[in-house]
Protein backbone atom coordinates (compact mmCIF):
# COMPACT_ATOMS: atom_id res chain seq x y z
CA UNK A 1 0.00 0.00 0.00
CA UNK A 2 2.86 2.37 0.84
CA UNK A 3 4.55 1.58 -2.48
CA UNK A 4 1.32 2.13 -4.45
CA UNK A 5 0.80 5.48 -2.74
CA UNK A 6 4.28 6.80 -3.47
CA UNK A 7 5.08 5.19 -6.81
CA UNK A 8 3.02 6.28 -9.80
CA UNK A 9 3.71 3.20 -11.90
CA UNK A 10 2.86 0.74 -9.14
CA UNK A 11 -0.30 2.73 -8.35
CA UNK A 12 -1.45 2.56 -11.97
CA UNK A 13 -0.83 -1.21 -12.10
CA UNK A 14 -2.83 -1.76 -8.90
CA UNK A 15 -5.73 0.40 -10.11
CA UNK A 16 -5.78 -1.43 -13.45
CA UNK A 17 -5.92 -4.81 -11.73
CA UNK A 18 -8.62 -3.62 -9.36
CA UNK A 19 -10.73 -2.33 -12.26
CA UNK A 20 -10.42 -5.68 -14.03
CA UNK A 21 -11.57 -7.59 -10.96
CA UNK A 22 -14.41 -5.16 -10.31
CA UNK A 23 -15.51 -5.27 -13.96
CA UNK A 24 -15.53 -9.07 -13.90
CA UNK A 25 -17.67 -9.07 -10.76
CA UNK A 26 -20.12 -6.55 -12.24
CA UNK A 27 -20.41 -8.64 -15.41
CA UNK A 28 -21.14 -11.84 -13.48
CA UNK A 29 -23.63 -10.02 -11.27
CA UNK A 30 -25.39 -8.57 -14.31
CA UNK A 31 -25.59 -11.98 -16.00
CA UNK A 32 -26.96 -13.49 -12.79
CA UNK A 33 -29.83 -11.00 -12.52
CA UNK A 34 -30.54 -11.09 -16.27
CA UNK A 35 -31.02 -14.85 -16.02
CA UNK A 36 -33.83 -14.41 -13.48
CA UNK A 37 -35.42 -11.71 -15.63
CA UNK A 38 -35.76 -14.05 -18.63
CA UNK A 39 -39.11 -15.39 -17.40
CA UNK A 40 -40.59 -11.90 -17.26
CA UNK A 41 -39.02 -10.99 -20.61
CA UNK A 42 -40.50 -14.07 -22.30
CA UNK A 43 -43.95 -13.28 -20.93
CA UNK A 44 -43.72 -9.70 -22.21
CA UNK A 45 -42.58 -10.87 -25.64
CA UNK A 46 -45.47 -13.34 -25.87
CA UNK A 47 -47.95 -10.62 -24.94
CA UNK A 48 -46.48 -8.15 -27.44
CA UNK A 49 -46.53 -10.78 -30.17
CA UNK A 50 -50.22 -11.49 -29.53
CA UNK A 51 -51.03 -7.78 -29.59
CA UNK A 52 -49.23 -7.39 -32.93
CA UNK A 53 -51.19 -10.30 -34.42
CA UNK A 54 -54.47 -8.73 -33.32
CA UNK A 55 -53.44 -5.36 -34.78
CA UNK A 56 -52.56 -6.93 -38.13
CA UNK A 57 -55.90 -8.74 -38.17
CA UNK A 58 -57.70 -5.48 -37.42
CA UNK A 59 -55.88 -3.63 -40.21
CA UNK A 60 -56.76 -6.37 -42.68
CA UNK A 61 -60.41 -6.18 -41.68
CA UNK A 62 -60.48 -2.44 -42.24
CA UNK A 63 -59.40 -3.02 -45.83
CA UNK A 64 -62.24 -5.41 -46.48
CA UNK A 65 -65.43 -4.25 -48.17
CA UNK A 66 -68.47 -6.02 -46.72
CA UNK A 67 -72.13 -5.41 -46.02
CA UNK A 68 -73.17 -4.00 -42.67
CA UNK A 69 -75.34 -6.87 -41.52
CA UNK A 70 -76.22 -10.49 -42.19
CA UNK A 71 -79.46 -12.38 -41.65
CA UNK A 72 -79.34 -16.14 -41.31
CA UNK A 73 -82.37 -18.12 -40.08
CA UNK A 74 -83.55 -15.24 -37.95
CA UNK A 75 -80.03 -14.49 -36.65
CA UNK A 76 -79.08 -10.84 -37.10
CA UNK A 77 -75.85 -9.15 -36.09
CA UNK A 78 -73.16 -6.88 -37.43
CA UNK A 79 -71.06 -8.70 -40.00
CA UNK A 80 -67.57 -9.77 -39.05
CA UNK A 81 -65.15 -9.48 -41.97
CA UNK A 82 -63.35 -12.73 -42.89
CA UNK A 83 -60.01 -11.15 -42.02
CA UNK A 84 -61.34 -10.31 -38.54
CA UNK A 85 -62.91 -13.67 -37.75
CA UNK A 86 -60.17 -14.53 -35.26
CA UNK A 87 -58.69 -12.84 -32.21
CA UNK A 88 -55.89 -14.18 -30.03
CA UNK A 89 -55.58 -14.27 -26.25
CA UNK A 90 -52.09 -14.65 -24.84
CA UNK A 91 -51.66 -17.11 -21.95
CA UNK A 92 -48.95 -18.89 -19.99
CA UNK A 93 -48.79 -22.61 -19.19
CA UNK A 94 -48.62 -23.14 -15.43
CA UNK A 95 -48.86 -26.93 -15.45
CA UNK A 96 -48.39 -29.58 -18.14
CA UNK A 97 -47.70 -33.27 -18.67
CA UNK A 98 -46.20 -35.18 -21.60
CA UNK A 99 -45.62 -38.67 -20.18
CA UNK A 100 -49.18 -39.77 -19.42
CA UNK A 101 -51.63 -41.67 -21.59
CA UNK A 102 -53.90 -38.61 -21.45
CA UNK A 103 -52.00 -35.35 -21.06
CA UNK A 104 -53.35 -31.93 -20.11
CA UNK A 105 -52.22 -28.31 -19.90
CA UNK A 106 -53.34 -25.64 -17.46
CA UNK A 107 -53.32 -21.98 -18.51
CA UNK A 108 -53.17 -18.94 -16.25
CA UNK A 109 -56.20 -17.31 -17.90
CA UNK A 110 -59.88 -18.21 -18.01
CA UNK A 111 -63.37 -16.87 -18.61
CA UNK A 112 -62.46 -13.49 -17.11
CA UNK A 113 -60.18 -13.00 -20.12
CA UNK A 114 -62.74 -14.29 -22.65
CA UNK A 115 -61.59 -17.91 -22.92
CA UNK A 116 -64.31 -20.50 -23.54
CA UNK A 117 -64.46 -24.27 -24.07
CA UNK A 118 -63.69 -25.55 -27.60
CA UNK A 119 -61.34 -22.67 -28.41
CA UNK A 120 -58.20 -23.68 -30.26
CA UNK A 121 -54.78 -23.20 -28.68
CA UNK A 122 -51.59 -22.55 -30.64
CA UNK A 123 -48.01 -21.38 -30.07
CA UNK A 124 -45.55 -19.57 -32.29
CA UNK A 125 -44.43 -23.03 -33.49
CA UNK A 126 -47.84 -24.48 -34.36
CA UNK A 127 -50.97 -26.25 -33.08
CA UNK A 128 -51.12 -27.11 -29.36
CA UNK A 129 -54.66 -28.33 -28.57
CA UNK A 130 -58.22 -27.37 -27.61
CA UNK A 131 -59.66 -25.76 -24.47
CA UNK A 132 -61.77 -28.27 -22.54
CA UNK A 133 -62.98 -26.46 -19.42
CA UNK A 134 -62.55 -23.00 -17.91
CA UNK A 135 -62.88 -21.25 -14.57
CA UNK A 136 -62.77 -17.48 -14.06
CA UNK A 137 -58.96 -17.44 -13.82
CA UNK A 138 -57.76 -20.71 -15.39
CA UNK A 139 -58.24 -22.97 -18.40
CA UNK A 140 -57.73 -26.69 -18.92
CA UNK A 141 -56.45 -27.64 -22.38
CA UNK A 142 -56.46 -31.03 -24.09
CA UNK A 143 -53.26 -30.98 -26.18
CA UNK A 144 -52.49 -33.05 -29.24
CA UNK A 145 -50.78 -35.42 -26.80
CA UNK A 146 -54.16 -36.81 -25.76
CA UNK A 147 -56.24 -39.40 -27.66
CA UNK A 148 -59.35 -37.28 -26.99
CA UNK A 149 -58.06 -34.59 -29.36
CA UNK A 150 -58.34 -34.95 -33.13
CA UNK A 151 -56.93 -32.25 -35.42
CA UNK A 152 -58.05 -31.94 -39.03
CA UNK A 153 -54.75 -31.59 -40.90
CA UNK A 154 -53.93 -31.43 -44.59
CA UNK A 155 -50.89 -31.52 -46.84
CA UNK A 156 -49.85 -27.99 -47.69
CA UNK A 157 -48.92 -28.89 -51.26
CA UNK A 158 -52.03 -30.79 -52.35
CA UNK A 159 -54.79 -30.13 -49.76
CA UNK A 160 -55.50 -33.81 -49.02
CA UNK A 161 -56.66 -33.92 -45.41
CA UNK A 162 -57.23 -36.41 -42.63
CA UNK A 163 -57.52 -36.71 -38.85
CA UNK A 164 -54.35 -36.28 -36.79
CA UNK A 165 -54.26 -38.23 -33.52
CA UNK A 166 -51.68 -39.15 -30.91
CA UNK A 167 -50.99 -42.86 -30.40
CA UNK A 168 -49.62 -42.43 -26.87
CA UNK A 169 -46.09 -43.56 -27.72
CA UNK A 170 -43.84 -40.51 -28.15
CA UNK A 171 -44.63 -36.87 -27.31
CA UNK A 172 -42.81 -35.76 -30.47
CA UNK A 173 -44.98 -37.67 -32.95
CA UNK A 174 -48.61 -38.26 -33.96
CA UNK A 175 -50.44 -40.29 -36.62
CA UNK A 176 -52.26 -38.97 -39.70
CA UNK A 177 -55.15 -41.15 -40.87
CA UNK A 178 -57.49 -41.58 -43.84
CA UNK A 179 -54.88 -40.76 -46.50
CA UNK A 180 -55.65 -43.09 -49.44
CA UNK A 181 -52.94 -44.92 -51.36
CA UNK A 182 -53.45 -42.81 -54.49
CA UNK A 183 -52.34 -39.62 -52.66
CA UNK A 184 -48.80 -38.53 -53.52
CA UNK A 185 -46.56 -37.08 -50.80
CA UNK A 186 -42.96 -37.30 -49.58
CA UNK A 187 -40.92 -37.35 -46.40
CA UNK A 188 -40.63 -33.87 -44.94
CA UNK A 189 -43.88 -32.60 -46.49
CA UNK A 190 -45.60 -29.94 -44.39
CA UNK A 191 -48.96 -30.46 -42.70
CA UNK A 192 -51.20 -27.54 -41.74
CA UNK A 193 -54.70 -27.14 -40.29
CA UNK A 194 -57.39 -27.74 -42.89
CA UNK A 195 -59.78 -25.00 -41.77
CA UNK A 196 -62.70 -27.46 -42.00
CA UNK A 197 -63.52 -27.12 -38.29
CA UNK A 198 -64.37 -24.01 -36.29
CA UNK A 199 -61.58 -24.53 -33.78
CA UNK A 200 -58.61 -23.59 -35.99
CA UNK A 201 -58.29 -21.34 -39.03
CA UNK A 202 -56.66 -22.77 -42.12
CA UNK A 203 -52.90 -22.77 -42.51
CA UNK A 204 -51.51 -23.19 -38.97
CA UNK A 205 -48.47 -25.45 -38.90
CA UNK A 206 -49.06 -28.93 -37.48
CA UNK A 207 -45.88 -30.82 -38.36
CA UNK A 208 -44.01 -32.69 -41.09
CA UNK A 209 -44.11 -36.23 -42.47
CA UNK A 210 -41.45 -38.19 -40.62
CA UNK A 211 -42.21 -41.74 -41.81
CA UNK A 212 -44.88 -43.70 -43.65
CA UNK A 213 -45.71 -47.17 -45.00
CA UNK A 214 -48.56 -49.07 -46.62
CA UNK A 215 -49.25 -52.77 -47.06
CA UNK A 216 -50.52 -54.32 -50.27
CA UNK A 217 -53.86 -55.08 -48.62
CA UNK A 218 -54.29 -51.61 -47.07
CA UNK A 219 -56.34 -48.80 -48.60
CA UNK A 220 -54.77 -46.09 -46.43
CA UNK A 221 -51.26 -45.07 -45.47
CA UNK A 222 -49.81 -45.37 -41.98
CA UNK A 223 -48.21 -41.93 -41.61
CA UNK A 224 -46.06 -40.73 -38.72
CA UNK A 225 -45.95 -36.95 -38.26
CA UNK A 226 -43.28 -35.08 -36.34
CA UNK A 227 -45.14 -32.38 -34.42
CA UNK A 228 -44.07 -28.76 -34.89
CA UNK A 229 -44.48 -27.98 -31.18
CA UNK A 230 -41.99 -29.23 -28.61
CA UNK A 231 -44.30 -29.81 -25.64
CA UNK A 232 -41.39 -30.33 -23.25
CA UNK A 233 -40.26 -26.70 -23.65
CA UNK A 234 -43.64 -25.03 -24.27
CA UNK A 235 -44.33 -22.08 -21.94
CA UNK A 236 -46.54 -19.53 -23.74
CA UNK A 237 -49.55 -20.05 -26.01
CA UNK A 238 -52.31 -18.14 -27.79
CA UNK A 239 -55.98 -19.04 -27.44
CA UNK A 240 -58.01 -18.52 -30.62
CA UNK A 241 -61.30 -16.69 -30.32
CA UNK A 242 -63.37 -17.41 -33.45
CA UNK A 243 -65.83 -14.52 -33.52
CA UNK A 244 -68.25 -16.23 -35.93
CA UNK A 245 -68.41 -19.40 -33.82
CA UNK A 246 -71.96 -18.83 -32.55
CA UNK A 247 -73.39 -17.80 -35.92
CA UNK A 248 -71.81 -20.72 -37.74
CA UNK A 249 -73.03 -23.09 -35.05
CA UNK A 250 -76.62 -21.88 -35.42
CA UNK A 251 -76.48 -22.30 -39.20
CA UNK A 252 -74.94 -25.77 -39.06
CA UNK A 253 -77.31 -26.94 -36.35
CA UNK A 254 -80.26 -25.76 -38.43
CA UNK A 255 -79.04 -27.26 -41.71
CA UNK A 256 -77.63 -30.56 -40.44
CA UNK A 257 -80.40 -30.97 -37.90
CA UNK A 258 -83.02 -30.89 -40.66
CA UNK A 259 -80.98 -33.32 -42.77
CA UNK A 260 -80.62 -35.76 -39.88
CA UNK A 261 -84.32 -35.50 -39.07
CA UNK A 262 -85.25 -36.21 -42.71
CA UNK A 263 -82.92 -39.20 -42.69
CA UNK A 264 -84.54 -40.55 -39.54
CA UNK A 265 -88.01 -40.03 -41.02
CA UNK A 266 -86.94 -41.93 -44.12
CA UNK A 267 -85.85 -44.86 -41.98
CA UNK A 268 -89.18 -44.89 -40.17
CA UNK A 269 -91.08 -44.93 -43.48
Amino acid sequence: MLISRNKGYQRSVLLSSTNQVTGWMYEKSSNFFEFFKLKEANANLALENTELINKVTLLESQLASLTDSVFITGWSKKAIPPEKEYEYISARIIRSTTHLAQNYLTLNKGSNQGIKPDMGVISDAGVVGVVQTVSPKFSKVIPILNPQTTISAKFKKNNYYGPLMWDGVDYRYAKLGDIARHVRFSLGDTLITSGLVKTFPEGILVGTVDNYNIKESDAYYNIQVKLAVDFRTLTHVKVINYLNYEEQGILEQSAYGVAEQNQENGKDD
